[in-house]
């Protein structure tokens, strides 16, 4: 990540929002009226060799956070910070491929989201980049998790039905543990309530410090 100049503060700053697919990441990040980059847009191809494989032979492991292009979701962050716009992909789940690009301008936003599943692996170059404003990983039961995943992802046909409930109920086994490492890697684990008292605090923080700056001015 580019780092930023010590006497020019980024422009933006972010908040990393990760937790379990289908814990609520998507729908929490809607209520904030941020601006918002998609992570999971950062996959990479089907067709990519370095992705990770499941050991049961079943084809590509999607939850490892091998499967995604962490140093692109990175250079989207960092220039989103920098100028408060950039060019990201647009990613087709169903087909594991980008299909396209598209801007994202944050309209002179001084905060925004970046949320997904894998958000807590790029915690720790956004913190030291001085970027971050908070980091959160949503939680809340497993099987209510569960049905949640489920039903979008027959919704949207992101993989046929069975690869689909096999996933899930992998997923269900392991939530507790992929909960463990986002706090592992830096992520305040939360509820939706709380995600979103932590969230408008930044904003009312940044909203203070930038009416000071301008009163100085």
């Amino acid at each position: 990540m580019s780092s930023q100049s010590p006497t020019r503060p980024p422009a933006a700053r972010v908040v990393l929002l990760t937790g379990p697919s289908g814990s609520g990441k998507t729908s929490l990040a809607a209520l904030t009226g941020l601006p918002v980059l998609n992570l999971d847009d950062f996959y990479k191809e089907g067709t990519d060799p370095t992705l990770p494989q499941l050991p049961d032979g079943g084809g590509a492991d999607w939850d490892s956070p091998l499967s995604w292009d962490a140093d692109a979701a990175v250079e989207a962050i960092a220039a989103l910070c920098r100028t408060g716009r950039t060019t990201v992909p647009v990613y087709d789940l169903s087909v594991s491929a980008r299909v396209g690009e598209a801007g994202l301008d944050l309209g002179g936003a001084p905060l925004f989201l970046a949320e997904g599943i894998f958000a807590a692996d790029v915690i720790a170059g956004c913190r030291a980049a001085g970027l971050l404003a908070d980091a959160l990983c949503l939680r809340g039961r497993p099987t209510t998790t569960f049905r949640r995943r489920l039903a979008r992802d027959l919704r949207e046909g992101r993989k046929s039905a069975p690869y689909l409930v096999r996933r899930g109920l992998r997923l269900l086994r392991n939530e507790r543990t992929t909960v463990a490492r986002h706090t592992a890697l830096g992520a305040y684990a939360c509820a939706k309530p709380e995600a979103l008292a932590r969230i408008a605090a930044v904003r009312a923080a940044d909203a203070a410090a930038g009416a000071a700056v301008r009163a100085r001015s």
